[in-house]
């Protein structure tokens, strides 16, 4: 499985920025899609991750009713789409794929890893 990531960029705070991670390979076992961050200095931590079958979605508390995660099918691709974006959202976003049958935001989860995508909020 490959992933790739865009739609990072610099955006000020309040704003919007619409992530996108285009999967490729053999991605039919990757029960659990998601989101990931890490600012420099901290440790990465789980921000979206949705189920592949029933797209049951989980969010970090930080970001609940700010940020929303879905599959576009028809594209494979897995969208992050920021709205209200905080200068406390500026981190590398890289997503990720799990074949594991949990879903969970705990990165040793997942077995998968694009290289990332920049998001800075001043």
């Amino acid at each position: 499985v490959q992933l790739v990531e865009s739609g990072g960029g610099s955006v000020q705070a309040g704003g919007s920025l619409r992530l996108s991670c285009a999967a490729s390979g053999d991605t039919s076992r990757s029960y659990c899609v998601g989101w990931f961050r890490q600012a420099p200095g901290e440790e990465r931590e789980g921000v979206a991750a949705i189920t592949t079958d029933r797209y049951l979605t989980y969010y970090a508390d930080s970001v609940k009713g700010r940020f929303t995660v879905y599959k576009d099918n028809a594209k494979n691709t897995l969208v992050l789409q920021m709205n209200s974006l905080k200068s406390e959202d500026t981190a590398m976003y890289v997503c990720a794929a799990s074949d594991s049958v949990t879903c969970i935001l705990d990165p040793g989860w997942y077995e998968y890893w694009g290289q990332g995508t920049q998001v800075t909020v001043s």
